[in-house]
């Protein structure tokens, strides 16, 4: 067998949402899924122990900044990301492309790959070709890797969008041949999976034009989905993300939406289609003192429950929200800046979306996935986190 399949389980008849499971060297992983972003090799506060008792099958780091700090040679004297960061589930690595990007004005983009200055480190000038790239997440040693592409922002003029797509494939292209010439392995000698992204903005054509120049590539095991969330409204979203996933990508394959965190937009997504979610949002809004709860957001920073004996959410049955940790501490904590209400307001965001993908995944298996859709646009938290959607959106920094 391949190293890395994809098992449809259930597909919801009144939806384009599948429950599947990808298979992978270090575990299974069943979708739909939330994946907790380890930036740095860490879920910012939570402990690997910790993310396995919540249910995290797959976490990610970030190329770029593990390149940075400490450096992929590092890693790999160190046994690659999973022995380094004590994590023997899968990992994803994205290619830093977005981070890599967010530099401006210190950044030049040419065929034969990015040149850039490292502002948010030692400042000093990197060029990264896609064959580098893919170098250098060999080293890190994921289970799956993603091709080097540019990601534009929102708005941006269609000729832009173009070149990104174009660019996006050729470096695709690229990536592919290093990574057949390296055998699919880590350098530890592991299988590991390279994902294409599909680009184009809200095009639907240069959608398509992306998706069908990867195909002609090679058999990627599973694709990306790039270019959303980067300032347009949640609505502006779905009109081509919907139609993109549910019409035009391979049934067979496993399908990412790269960098997307809200509840809604998760809950949607699932319905068009889309297998795998990550974001830095459950813990950055978690660091800022904000939860997720049935009702919606919770601002601890706010004196309301200052004398509150409850429980964070009496509807979620994460090991915060049944520990006997009330809104008053919490309160106490964040309005105090302990390190501690950032732990346990993360280990319940993450929880959150980690349970809320559980609960539509078994939705799927039912056969009730548009009334459990339904359910959620009815329930109270829904306006709330429509207003958030696409409003806090993580920075380039940490995302």
């Amino acid at each position: 067998m391949k190293p890395f399949t994809y098992e449809i389980v259930a597909e919801d008849p009144a939806t384009h949402a599948r429950a599947g499971i990808l298979h992978t060297p270090h575990g299974d992983v069943p979708t739909p899924l939330f994946m907790p972003v380890g930036t740095k090799a860490t879920v910012k506060g939570i402990l690997t122990d910790t993310l396995r008792d919540i249910g995290a099958h797959i976490v990610l780091a970030n190329t770029y900044h593990m390149e940075m700090r400490p450096g992929s040679e590092l890693v790999d004297e160190m046994g690659g990301l999973h022995d380094f960061m004590r994590w023997e589930r899968p990992i994803l690595t994205d290619s830093g492309g977005f981070q890599v990007f967010s530099h401006g004005e210190f950044t030049k983009l040419t065929n034969e790959g990015v040149r850039f200055r490292s502002v948010d480190y030692d400042g000093r000038y990197v060029f990264w070709s896609p064959e580098d790239n893919v170098a250098i997440q060999r080293r890190l040693g994921a289970d799956i890797i993603m091709q080097l592409d540019q990601c534009p922002g929102y708005p941006s003029p269609k000729a832009y969008v173009e070149r990104a797509v174009e660019l996006s494939s050729m470096w695709a292209e690229r990536c592919w041949q290093a990574h057949e010439q390296a055998g699919h392995l880590t350098a530890q000698g592991t299988p590991q999976a390279l994902f294409g992204i599909v680009q184009g903005g809200m095009h639907m054509d240069l959608r398509l034009r992306s998706l069908a120049q990867l195909e002609s590539i090679g058999d990627f095991p599973g694709y990306g989905i790039g270019g959303y969330s980067v300032g347009e409204d949640h609505e502006t979203m779905f009109e081509t993300l919907e139609p993109l996933v549910s019409e035009h990508m391979p049934r067979t394959k496993p399908r990412y939406l790269m960098g997307v965190g809200n509840p809604t937009t998760l809950i949607r997504g699932v319905a068009c289609g889309i297998d795998l979610f990550d974001c830095v949002l459950p813990t950055r809004t978690a660091r800022m003192g904000t939860a997720f709860s049935t009702q919606g957001r919770l601002n601890f920073k706010n004196a309301c429950h200052a004398h509150d004996h409850g429980p964070l959410d009496p509807g979620c049955d994460c090991p915060v929200c049944t520990g006997g940790y009330t809104r008053a501490y919490l309160h106490h904590l964040v309005r105090s800046k302990e390190m501690l209400g950032s732990i346990l307001l993360s280990t319940h965001n993450l929880y959150f979306l980690l349970n809320l993908m559980r609960r539509a995944r078994q939705a799927i298996i039912d056969g009730r996935y548009a009334a459990f859709v339904q359910e959620w646009m009815d329930s109270p938290a829904v306006e709330d986190f429509r207003r958030y959607a696409m409003r806090e959106m993580p920075s380039a920094k940490n995302r």
